[in-house]
């Protein structure tokens, strides 16, 4: 199954999310979503399964989980929002971690593009970065990958230009990939 990951899109959607995961038959969004317009808009390429973040509304929660387990053969993904810092959890996560023993960790929240292998806690680390406008971070990032029955393979990055917001406070959409 190929998969496409992304985070922190804080309310932004652009065209390059339509060619990026046109391929992928699941999105995962680990959290700060924005709004439901950006569910929709992923929801038209391929079935979304999200985390809440921090900023996300009511609404937004009500079609999420604060914590989420995906199975896929032997592969066990647990996915949330915050799970603090790598090899440095935060205690619900850690907790999570023993109880399920998953062999992929996803999270957002920090905004930094990061995959590494945990051996601490025996697991594939990765952050998708952040997709959004908003935040510290340079580009804007959103990764796609196979999954199966031994694990992930062929992880493919994108990376764009962080766009600014112009004087009138409207977004603008370049649409080369």
């Amino acid at each position: 199954m190929k998969i496409g990951l992304l985070s922190d899109t804080h309310g932004y959607f652009d065209s390059k999310l339509n060619i990026f995961f046109s391929e992928v038959q699941q999105i995962w969004h680990a959290g700060d979503l924005g709004n439901i317009e950006v569910y929709e808009s992923l929801s038209k390429i391929a079935q979304v399964r999200l985390v809440f973040g921090n900023i996300d509304s009511n609404a937004i929660r009500q079609i999420s989980k604060e914590f989420l387990m995906i199975e896929q053969g032997q592969t066990k993904v647990l996915m949330t929002h915050i799970a603090g810092s790598f090899q440095n959890y935060n205690p619900k996560v850690r907790e999570l971690i023993q109880i399920h023993q998953p062999n992929v960790l996803v999270c957002g929240h920090s905004h930094i593009l990061k995959i590494a292998f945990d051996k601490k806690f025996n697991l594939l680390y990765i952050n998708p970065g952040a997709y959004g406008l908003q935040g510290i971070h340079k580009h804007r990032t959103a990764l796609r990958f196979n999954i199966n029955q031994s694990g992930l393979s062929d992880m493919e990055i994108l990376e764009l230009p962080k766009k600014k917001i112009d004087s009138s406070h409207t977004q603008t959409d370049d649409t080369k990939i």
